[in-house]
């Protein structure tokens, strides 16, 4: 990987992980756990589902296969950073990354975030050569993904769920007023 390519990723990674904290800031267990209509995710739920998420697709890097050439494709590449951020589409999740329980604690899934955004830190720093010409699969991108791209995906996707619960806490903003204005 270029240096210029691996600072840029690193970067990237380190402003996904610090935009999720940033939206933590100031919740508790309980509104933690609250959700904002059934069919939505509670915060605890989007930060459970960001872990499962990275665990799998740093999984998923780690078993990536050589390539006789390199795979880079800019298009995709600009695709997967303006779609990553566009909350409105709705991406329905893989079953990998569904939350499923997992966490009881903001503070602890928090901290799973924060352990397995370490790891694919670490194996960033470990790579040699170029991410292009190494591929792997991803559950909602049809075709060979290169380890690139993948990391594109993974740098953006805790800021796509940061906007999640900033409209969760804006949600029950308005709600906790309505309430308090209510005769």
């Amino acid at each position: 990987m270029s240096d210029s390519d691996r600072r840029e990723i690193l970067a990237r990674l380190d402003e996904g992980r610090d935009a999720l904290s940033e939206s933590l800031a100031g919740v508790d267990d309980r509104m933690a756990v609250r959700k904002p209509a059934p069919e939505v995710w509670s915060i605890l739920e989007c930060v459970e589902h960001v872990v499962l998420a990275e665990e799998f697709l740093l999984s998923r890097l780690m078993a990536a296969q050589a390539s006789a050439s390199a795979l880079p494709n800019p298009a995709r590449e600009r695709t997967i950073l303006k779609r990553g951020l566009d909350r409105t589409t709705r991406v329905e999740s893989p079953a990998a990354a569904r939350p499923c329980g997992r966490y009881l604690h903001l503070q602890d899934a928090a901290a799973g975030v924060a352990a397995v955004r370490a790891r694919t830190i670490d194996w960033v720093a470990a790579q040699e050569g170029d991410l292009r010409t190494w591929v792997t699969d991803h559950p909602l991108i049809p075709g060979p993904v290169n380890c690139y791209e993948t990391l594109l995906i993974l740098s953006i996707h805790p800021r796509r769920h940061a906007e999640q619960i900033r409209a969760i806490r804006i949600s029950f903003d308005r709600a906790q007023a309505a309430s308090e204005s209510a005769p």
